[in-house]
């Protein structure tokens, strides 16, 4: 139901775009979100976009960095990373939940969500 892809290998400070596709109907009525996580490290909040696309969530450590977004004439939604730091390796997952069952005060949570795709590898060299 989720597919995402794009992740590679990148320069330290180089940028990289991610893109997760969802069924139309998933993508209408869902609460759309990233998360990575790092070899030996729990699974960690990336960002998060609203089912309609007016409210963005994001991490401290990659706000003014990354941009998430939503293509509802593509059914995607898309994490631009900028300025990328080693830190900022790991496997990002796409994750989808409806609307009716975000809960907000645990949206950057994983446990927010209960639809993933199969994670994409993104590696940040110094």
């Amino acid at each position: 139901q989720l597919q995402a892809f794009g992740g590679g290998l990148v320069q330290a400070g180089g940028s990289l775009r991610l893109s997760c596709a969802a069924s139309e109907r998933t993508f209408s009525s869902y609460d759309m979100g990233w998360f990575r996580q790092a070899p030996g490290k729990e699974r960690e909040f990336v960002a998060v976009v609203r089912w309609n696309g007016g409210h963005t969530y994001y991490a401290d450590s990659v706000k003014g960095r990354f941009t998430i977004s939503g293509d509802k004439a593509k059914s995607t939604v898309a994490l631009q990373m900028s300025s990328l730091k080693p830190e900022d390796t790991g496997v990002y997952y796409c994750a989808a939940v409806n609307r009716r069952r975000m809960v907000l005060s645990n949206i950057r949570s994983v446990t927010a969500f209960d639809t993933w795709g199969q994670g994409t590898q993104v590696t940040v060299s110094s």
